[in-house]
């Protein structure tokens, strides 16, 4: 009868170190490495003399395509 009167409290769910700490230490660098391929990649291949437009188009192309490639994660 005792041990039906005690409350058993459960211990709050916790993800694993890896899912806490690894795995978002990943998805900065590859985002990171993304971004600068695609950044050095336009620079390099100048098509003319388009300044600062193409850098950034290259950068906003590639940020739609992570989001709609990884937005249901």
């Amino acid at each position: 009868r005792e041990l039906l009167d005690m409350e058993v409290k459960a211990k709050a769910w916790r993800p694993p170190w890896y899912e806490r700490h690894v795995q978002p230490c990943l998805a900065e660098l590859l985002g990171t490495a993304l971004f600068i391929f695609t950044g050095v990649l336009a620079v390099v291949e100048d098509a003319g003399h388009t300044g600062r437009l193409q850098p950034a188009l290259a950068h906003g192309l590639a940020l739609g395509t992570a989001v709609a490639v990884l937005g249901d994660i």
